[in-house]
């Protein structure tokens, strides 16, 4: 195969993974390009690119949705190559030949595997007949609203409906029972024509119990695939993840290597390319397919952090045809990892989005700690876009030990500005049932559906709060003669 050496790769995406992806393409001596919006003009990944080309207004539709604008920005720049990092167009595979019918590199699957096995139908039908268990669901053509009530009735309530072309929460409702069908199914149909631009959707048993385990794989450009093993990813709210962790504390090792190789079988079947991530439901022992993401993950770190590789070199030397798969033997996990996504939102307001101009932020280093950042000081958390402001992931020798590495991590972050959900974070890291790794995809509406009760503040910290307030307004740092004497421990943070 004819290598291709990389000279300028665009990124079209936005924030924390750009910046992620800006590293990567530096570390191999490669310029980057942002693709942005006129929103992100000036943000963080904006001033580390090499260069910046902006594909229209904040929204979405108007800007980081167009197919045309970001190819014409790539081709503009001279890029050789585009990444599309994750959500947007990352599994739009219209995107992904519109980049190759213009002679652009795109850096993930083929067209045709994109379109096979991001269009969850498609990945349903074509892992049934690699005889994977699969939840039992309507994935038929008729999407009428009277028809899609009748087959959920079939089915047995409680059903979920998901959009067909993404992932990620979005278009995703639970049907509990008929009554409320006709409303939420119509809602998760707009819901996915706004996200996805196709109103298709298609139903599950909703399983109450179930965790969420996912496989990362990949495949190098001789045809080869393999896995780098789980992550747990039970902890969502509305179907988001929040907290994810390497490996899964619910898999023995008969069971992770039966869900390995249904994972490798999918994306071997599919002549995968790139990184992906295979995602099952297991309850009661029992795993199923839920969905194949054709695209980075926005938890990819902790799978690096207990495995020791870079899946985003390893996608751009992949697209790059200069890679090949690690050697197996080599792949062995060590240790454990864990990610929490810090989003600007009101932890003690069921998670209401906060936005504004960040005052100050610290983030805590020290062995074993990483930070995904996609904001500086200055730089200002708008409405238009997901509210996450970074993740924070951190490794050590065994899980309890980095559940209280993440806790000590969370307590000496710093986000002024605008409310952080830190405090929300450090509740679930607490609680008995995710200490103890039992938790499930029901765990936070639960224990957490209102998010976290507000404890107040003691009259000291609302002093120091409102002295630091106004010293991060004046653009100065505030002092203390005694640093051990600061209350970052409280939840003040997130005031």
């Amino acid at each position: 195969m004819t290598r291709r050496r990389f000279r300028k790769i665009a990124i079209a995406n936005r924030g924390e993974v750009a910046v992620r992806i800006i590293h990567a393409c530096h570390e191999l001596g490669i310029r980057a390009v942002l693709l942005h919006s006129e929103a992100d003009t000036g943000t963080r990944a904006y001033r580390m690119a090499d260069e910046a080309v902006c594909v229209g207004p904040a929204p979405t539709a108007e800007s980081y949705l167009r197919i045309e604008a970001n190819v014409n920005a790539a081709l503009s720049a001279g890029a050789d190559a585009v990444h599309p990092g994750f959500g947007f167009l990352s599994e739009n595979a219209d995107f992904a030949q519109a980049c190759a019918d213009a002679g652009l590199t795109f850096i993930g699957p083929k067209p045709a595997t994109i379109r096979a096995l991001g269009d969850k139908i498609a990945a349903k039908k074509l892992i049934q007949d690699a005889r994977v268990p699969v939840v039992p669901g309507y994935m038929g053509a008729d999407q009428s609203v009277a028809s899609l009530v009748a087959e959920a009735e079939r089915i047995g309530f409680p059903v979920i409906v998901k959009a067909a072309a993404g992932g990620g929460g979005r278009g995703m409702k639970v049907l509990r029972d008929e009554k409320e069908a006709v409303e939420l199914i119509a809602s998760a149909q707009r819901e996915a024509q706004s996200a996805f631009g196709s109103p298709v959707v298609f139903l599950e048993k909703y399983l109450d119990r179930a965790k969420h385990i996912e496989f990362q794989v990949f495949g190098d450009s001789t045809g080869r695939c393999t896995h780098l093993f789980d992550r747990e990813c039970s902890v969502q709210r509305r179907h988001q993840k929040i907290v994810e962790e390497a490996l899964s504390p619910s898999l023995d090792e008969g069971l992770r290597g039966r869900m390995a190789n249904a994972a490798v079988s999918l994306a071997q079947a599919a002549g995968y390319v790139g990184a992906g991530t295979v995602e099952f439901l297991l309850q009661d022992g029992r795993f199923y397919f839920l969905e194949m993401n054709t695209r980075l993950q926005v938890e990819h770190p902790v799978t690096e952090m207990v495995l020791g590789v870079d899946l985003v070199k390893a996608q751009i030397l992949t697209a790059s045809q200069e890679f090949a798969l690690w050697d197996r033997a080599e792949l062995r996990p060590r240790g454990h990892a864990i990610e929490c996504r810090l989003y600007a939102e009101d932890s003690y307001n069921r998670g209401l989005p906060s936005t504004g101009t960040l005052g100050g932020l610290v983030w805590p280093e020290g062995p074993g700690r990483r930070f995904e950042v996609g904001f500086a000081s200055g730089d200002r958390v708008t409405p238009y876009y997901d509210p996450m402001i970074a993740k924070a992931i951190v490794w050590d020798e065994s899980r309890p030990r980095a559940i209280k590495k993440m806790l000590k991590v969370l307590e000496e972050t710093v986000v002024f500005g605008v409310k952080c959900n830190i405090p929300y974070l450090r509740a679930i890291l607490s609680h008995p049932e995710f200490v103890d790794g039992v938790m499930t995809t029901q765990f936070i509406a639960t224990h957490f559906p209102e998010g976290i009760e507000d404890p107040g503040l003691t009259d000291a910290e609302r002093r120091f709060a409102e002295l630091a307030w106004k010293t991060a307004e004046a653009g100065a740092a505030p002092v203390a003669s005694d640093p051990a004497s600061l209350p970052w421990a409280s939840h003040w943070r997130a005031v």
